[in-house]
């Protein structure tokens, strides 16, 4: 996080101390957030979302949600909803200010003649290839385009025929009459209206010509009264041309532009072009895919919001690029969801073990609490049997010294249960172990034996005859590349092994959980019944995170061996 000395904060938060200590806009803030409805958001999404409405919370201002819906050719209902879900469930409102750029069309269609009128915009009638070339490179200047001194009153009435509909797509567009040999190239007579013959999620077909980003972003600002404008580092570049605008127009208010650095996240991609293109080729199931590093993904993922906006503050707000490492998300979820979740017992990749000396028909059933921080309450009645399910890697037949679960001739605890000793396996015609074979200690329930002795191993496990049968889904980061952009195509290194489907069971009160809960499996992590693919024949449940940090530990484990 880029502090300030003198007070600790974010250098964002410091500037507007700063404006409101000189009176720059009379001590009030208004700041917005501006999503295009053209993808669902992202975790990148989420850090804005956490800074603009959260400086709107310290200083006692506003925060607008507007919707930059200026191109209506990428634009759906579908993602306004969803935008508008995942804020609230971050746990940020906006009362009633909730605005869109398309209310501001007629208004910003006016400027646009208030520019042409002083001589300060023209029509121009370059191809899109043409307007490229004349725009020159970062190192040299570019060109006048041969319209560019038509006559006003011909500008204002070639602008008002594309605002009539009678040009195709492309066959002109309105520019800013600036400066082309400017060195910033966001200068080089900018677009500010093209002609676009699409229907308008919200205004119809009223419109045939939609004011550019760089044209509604700033004058959207002033017309709500923003104070900061707050962006991230890519715009830093289109900032002159934001203040330019707002100086040649007749604008009730000027806000002031400060830039940010963007979220980067290890082992995924944060454009949404890319998003939608794992959507679209169905690399993922879809735009909440758990997998994905949308908000709504990891919702369903069984990512909590108090994770996610612990997260941004940990990152903080800096001016200066960076990437974040993916295991410091998962840091932010393992700490909430360890305060939150209840604990049951669910084995992912089940053997079958057998208490040899079990009496036939008999249920035992045991007390035990979901709660980690209080044993006495939340309790659950949990069933045991002859018949169990215990996890694969809690047996290994040829021990080393220090292995404390099932082994041949070793004894473990049964969590909440009994002890046990192997005494045998059971293998198929392949040589595979599909039955453990164990006794039991018939005086040593909860643990506790009259000769006190104690064993270090404890496993979990679930009674076969009780058991609930259910999906788990494990997952891996989407990519096998930190960087998945610095492949050429970044569908070339998507991990075939990014989602592994396991046939486990479950205690049977995990029936009872709702789709989108989530509870910790002990020893095994934190999972959330799925709110797409579950039924109540199949219960789905995804794997939020890992006790531990494993994932990582297999990174630093694959590059020690490069």
């Amino acid at each position: 996080m880029n502090e300030t000395p003198e007070t600790g904060i974010d250098f964002v938060r410091h500037q507007i101390t700063l404006d409101n200590s000189s009176g720059r806009f009379g001590g009030t803030v208004a700041t917005r957030f501006p999503p295009e409805p053209n993808g669902y958001l992202h975790i990148g999404h989420a850090k804005s979302i956490v800074l603009n409405f959260g400086i709107a919370q310290d200083f006692s201002g506003t925060c607008n949600l507007r919707f930059d819906d200026t191109n209506p050719t990428r634009e759906d209902v579908e993602y306004v909803d969803s935008i508008q879900q995942d804020i609230r469930w971050l746990g940020f409102g906006w009362h009633d200010r909730l605005f869109y750029a398309s209310d501001y069309f007629e208004q910003l269609y006016q400027w646009a003649l208030h520019l042409i009128e002083h001589d300060l915009a023209y029509v121009d009638e370059l191809t899109a290839d043409q307007i490229r070339e004349y725009r020159g490179t970062p190192t040299e200047p570019g060109r006048n385009s041969p319209w560019r001194d038509r006559p006003r009153q011909e500008n204002l009435e070639l602008f008002a025929r594309m605002r009539a509909g009678e040009f195709p797509d492309g066959h002109c567009i309105l520019r800013a009459k600036i400066d082309m040999a400017h060195p910033n190239i966001n200068m080089r007579d900018p677009a500010l209206y093209r002609i676009r013959h699409a229907r308008h999620h919200r205004t119809g077909d009223d419109w045939c010509i939609y004011p550019t980003y760089d044209f509604a972003h700033g004058q959207s600002d002033a017309i709500e009264g923003i104070t900061h404008s707050i962006c991230t580092l890519e715009f830093e570049n289109h900032r002159p041309l934001y203040d330019w605008l707002l100086s040649h127009l007749p604008v009730p208010h000027v806000p002031r532009q400060i830039e940010f650095a963007r979220l980067n996240l290890t082992w995924t991609v944060m454009s949404k072009r890319k998003l939608l293109r794992l959507v679209q080729e169905k690399y993922v199931e879809g735009w909440d895919d758990p997998r994905m590093p949308t908000i709504s993904g990891m919702r369903r993922r069984g990512y909590t919001a108090e994770g996610i906006r612990d997260f941004c503050r940990r990152i903080g707000v800096s001016k200066t690029n960076s990437t974040v490492d993916l295991a410091l998300l998962e840091f932010s979820q393992r700490e909430d969801l360890n305060a939150r979740s209840p604990r049951f017992m669910g084995v992912v990749d089940p053997v079958k073990l057998t208490i040899t000396n079990w009496p036939a028909g008999q249920v035992e059933w045991f007390d035990a609490s979901t709660s980690a921080e209080d044993p006495t309450v939340d309790i659950r009645r949990i069933p045991c049997t002859g018949n169990l399910w215990v996890e694969r890697e809690d047996f290994m037949e040829d021990a080393p010294r220090k292995w404390f679960r099932l082994a041949p001739g070793k004894e473990v605890r049964l969590k909440f249960a009994w002890y046990v000793t192997c005494t045998g396996v059971v293998r198929d015609a392949h040589g595979e172990i599909q039955e453990i074979l164990c006794t039991y200690d018939p005086e040593s329930r909860g643990g506790e034996t009259p000769d006190q002795r104690k064993v270090k191993g404890t496993i979990h496990w679930v009674s076969a005859d009780h058991g609930l049968p259910a999906h788990i889904r494990l997952f891996e980061p989407l990519f096998t590349r930190e960087d998945p952009d610095e492949a050429d195509d970044f569908t070339t290194v998507i991990n075939e092994h990014s989602c592994t489907v396991m046939n486990g069971y479950l205690e049977p009160a995990l029936q009872e959980l709702k789709a989108g809960e989530t509870v910790q499996f002990l020893r095994m992590g934190y999972f959330c019944r799925d709110s797409r693919l579950d039924t109540p024949e199949h219960p789905v449940f995804n794997r939020a995170v890992t006790l531990k940090d494993s994932w990582a530990r297999v990174i630093r484990n694959q590059r020690e061996n490069e």
